[in-house]
């Protein structure tokens, strides 16, 4: 792992039932991720993926990257583009900062209507797979 590494593009097609599916595992129950009807009385055009799904997106594609040892520290996002049913987010990343056996990844996600997510992951790699 190498500050400016970058992490291969991920695109991830944007379902309902991955909306739908997302939202009820993180217990959010809020119609707006749910209901399409009330999404649209509400003013959305569909309804979008929670932030809780975005987060353990983004801690995906990391941990994707670096395997099944990497250990996410932090995730620090913020939304921007709803994600609806239809599209297709695509994350990209690059390493930022490496300190030791700890790297500091940049991740950005965008779909059709524009940026999505972005933020920063801090991860964790065991000594001997965090060496260059």
């Amino acid at each position: 792992m190498r500050a400016g590494e970058r992490l291969p593009a991920l695109e991830i097609p944007v379902t309902r039932t991955l909306i739908v599916a997302g939202a009820i595992a993180s217990r959010d129950y809020q119609d707006v991720h749910h209901d399409a009807e009330l999404a649209r009385q509400k003013g959305a055009p569909d309804v979008f993926m929670n932030i809780l799904t975005t987060n353990g997106l983004v801690g995906r594609y990391v941990t994707d990257h670096f395997g099944p040892a990497a250990v996410l520290r932090k995730v620090a996002i913020r939304l921007g583009a709803p994600n609806h049913p239809g599209d297709t987010m695509v994350l990209t990343g690059r390493v930022e900062e490496v300190d030791g056996d700890t790297a500091v990844v940049r991740v950005v996600g965008a779909n059709g209507t524009g940026t999505h997510v972005t933020g920063t992951v801090t991860v964790t790699l065991p000594a001997e797979e965090a060496a260059p």
